[in-house]
């Protein structure tokens, strides 16, 4: 009995596992946008 029950919580591991990795996303991120660049432009070159 502990045999098909090893195998049973194995295969539910494997399984879980699999839908979280093809589910789809889901990710709550907030929607900003493009941010444009605002500062000034480097005015001599650094080595």
């Amino acid at each position: 009995m502990n045999l098909f029950k090893a195998v049973g919580q194995m295969i539910r591991f494997i399984s879980e596992g699999a839908s979280e990795l093809f589910s789809p996303s889901r990710d709550e991120y907030p929607k900003t946008g493009v941010q444009p660049y605002e500062d000034d432009p480097l005015s001599k070159r650094v080595e």
